[in-house]
């Protein structure tokens, strides 16, 4: 494939609990999913013979630390677009935080608001939860293995190798060993917000819906978009 655009799935509309509409959006690039394994072998045991070595206490220790972080605020076009057409339609204090971060991202107290609702928060950093969880053999054994899997949405601009350091860091305990699963293209720029792309959308919206704004948004999940953007075909939904 080698094409100057790509349309793809991704974008939507927004409506309010009444079901007005209140935004058309098009889909302006994507966090990139990746998995991690935590991974703590030992030699094991008799349970009649506990050691302090024990390796799901040392997977269990270097989860809690990844779960009490929160990776730092980051914004890109299509965020701060998405959030300053959002904020007027919404209202109140969401509405309120929603404008006053696309005005000024370091606003932490703006931040903290969005961050509330899990649909916001996904597309204000990277975020890395634990899906899996794998160990022990049997129920009267020491664990020889503990293993879990960490579910990674990176937001465009960081790498993969960059979050697995992070996540490293965050175990503290060098024989947790975090590895990275699948190999993937790298976190792709979003693609631009030329006028070429975003004027015939406004133009074919504003006779469907007069008077609903559109704005770019980017995804949290993933679509086509991480194949195509990656080797330079601008991809938008």
């Amino acid at each position: 494939i080698d094409a100057g655009i790509a349309l793809n799935e991704g974008g939507g509309g927004r409506l309010d609990a009444s079901g007005k509409r209140l935004l058309l959006t098009i889909q302006a690039g994507e966090k990139h999913f990746q998995n991690y394994r935590l991974e703590v072998t030992n030699i094991g045991g008799h349970s009649s013979r506990p050691t302090p070595n024990n390796a799901i206490y040392r997977l269990a220790a270097g989860l809690t630390r990844i779960s009490a972080y929160q990776f730092p605020v980051v914004t890109n076009e299509a965020t701060r677009a998405f959030f300053a057409a959002m904020g007027p339609q919404v209202g109140g204090k969401m509405g309120a935080a929603m404008t006053a971060f696309s005005r000024n991202p370091t606003d932490a107290k703006a931040a903290a608001t969005l961050a509330a609702d899990p649909s916001h928060n996904a597309i204000l950093h990277t975020t890395c939860v634990a899906t899996l969880l794998e160990a022990g053999h049997a129920n009267n054994a020491l664990p020889q293995r503990a293993r879990a899997n960490i579910n990674c949405r990176i937001f465009p601009g960081e790498s993969v190798e960059q979050v697995r350091l992070r996540l490293a860091r965050l175990v503290a305990d060098p024989e947790v060993k975090v590895t990275t699963l699948e190999k993937r293209n790298e976190v792709a720029k979003p693609p631009p917000l030329t006028p070429e792309v975003m004027e015939p959308v406004k133009a074919a919206a504003a006779k469907l819906w007069p008077g609903v704004p559109v704005a770019p948004v980017m995804l949290a999940g993933a679509t086509d978009a991480t194949f195509l953007n990656p080797v330079g075909i601008p991809t938008y939904g």
